[in-house]
C-alpha cells in the first residue's frame, strides 16, 4: 500500500511566501507614507541614505562651506562623519557638559559662543579651520582626523559613519550629479525671496552671482561640481526661500514632483543654477 504523501515543506513555504508579502507590503506602505510627508535623499553611488529635511539642509550647508574655503571631498567626508556621530546631522542648542550645535562644540574651550556654535555655517568653519591643521588629514583615517579635531571621550565612534559620509560627500558636493533631493507639502508660495536667499547663500558659499529677471533667477557656477553644490543647497532649502523648481545641467527638480527627484530637461542651463 503506498505511502501517504505528506506536504508540510510545501505549507511552510507558503506560509513564508505570506509572510515575506505581508513584510514586503508593509514596508512598502510605510514608505509610501513617508514619502507623502516631506524628507529627503542622498543617492551617491547607488547607496541611497534617507534624511530629513533639516539633515539634508545642514549637510548641504556644510558642504557650501567646505566650497567657500576650496577644500576637497574628503574634508567633507570627515565633517559628516563627525557630525553624524556627534548629534546625528541635527543642530540642537544642547549637549555633554556646555556642547551644542552639528559638531557639538564646547564654548568652553574655545569654539565660540553657543549663538554661534548653533549656526551651522559658523560651526562648519570652525570645524573645517581645526581639521586643516591637523597633519596630513587627508591620508590618515577619517576616524583620527576626527578625533584630532574634536577630542571626544572614544575617537573610535567615528569609524560607524564612514561610508555613509563618504557616499554623501559625494552626493552634497557635486561628484555624483543630481543625487540630492527633498520633497515637500505643497503650500502656497509667492515666488523665491532673493534678497534673504542671497545673503544666506554668500554666506555659506562665499561670493556668488545672484541675477534676477521677469521670470527667474540665477545663480553664476565656475564649475559643474560647484553647480551641483549650489543646486542641492537650493533644493534642501527650498521651503525656507520659497523655491519651487530647480534646474542646471541638463536636469530639473520641482517641489510639485513630490518624491521624484530629477528629472531630464534638456533646455536646463549649464554655465548657472536657474530657480524660481
Amino acid at each position: 500500500m503506498p505511502k501517504k504523501r505528506s506536504r508540510p515543506l510545501r505549507t511552510l513555504t507558503v506560509a513564508a511566501a505570506v509572510i515575506i508579502c505581508v513584510a514586503v507590503g508593509g514596508y512598502l506602505i510605510n514608505r509610501h507614507i513617508v514619502l507623502l510627508t516631506n524628507g529627503c535623499e542622498s543617492d551617491g553611488g547607488g547607496r541611497v541614505i534617507m534624511l530629513d529635511t533639516d539633515q539634508a539642509a545642514i549637510a548641504a550647508t556644510i558642504a557650501g562651506v567646505a566650497h567657500s574655503r576650496r577644500l576637497p571631498t574628503h574634508a567633507v567626508t570627515i565633517a559628516y562623519a563627525t557630525a553624524w556621530q556627534e548629534s546625528h546631522l541635527h543642530d540642537p542648542d544642547y549637549g555633554t557638559s556646555d556642547s551644542v550645535g552639528v559638531f557639538q562644540q564646547r564654548p568652553s574651550e574655545g569654539w565660540g559662543t553657543p549663538q554661534q556654535l548653533i549656526n551651522p555655517v559658523y560651526a562648519a568653519g570652525a570645524f573645517f579651520a581645526a581639521l586643516v591643521k591637523v597633519p596630513d588629514y587627508l591620508n590618515i583615517p577619517i576616524y583620527e582626523a576626527a578625533q584630532d579635531v574634536q577630542h571626544s571621550a572614544d575617537g573610535s565612534a567615528y569609524m560607524n559613519y564612514e561610508q555613509q559620509a563618504a557616499s554623501m560627500s559625494g552626493s552634497f558636493t557635486g561628484g555624483t550629479p543630481h543625487a540630492v533631493w527633498c520633497w515637500f507639502p505643497q503650500n502656497s508660495t509667492k515666488g523665491p525671496q532673493i534678497t534673504p536667499l542671497q545673503k544666506e547663500l554668500t554666506r555659506t558659499f562665499g561670493r556668488l552671482d545672484v541675477r534676477r529677471d521677469a521670470v527667474s533667477s540665477t545663480v553664476s557656477i565656475d564649475r559643474s561640481a560647484a553647480g551641483w553644490t549650489v543646486a542641492s543647497w537650493l533644493v534642501t532649502h527650498a521651503t525656507t526661500y520659497g523655491i519651487t523648481s530647480v534646474r542646471y545641467a541638463g536636469y530639473q527638480w520641482s517641489l510639485s514632483a513630490g518624491n521624484r527627484g530629477w528629472t531630464r530637461d534638456p533646455s536646463a542651463p549649464r554655465d548657472s543654477v536657474e530657480l524660481r
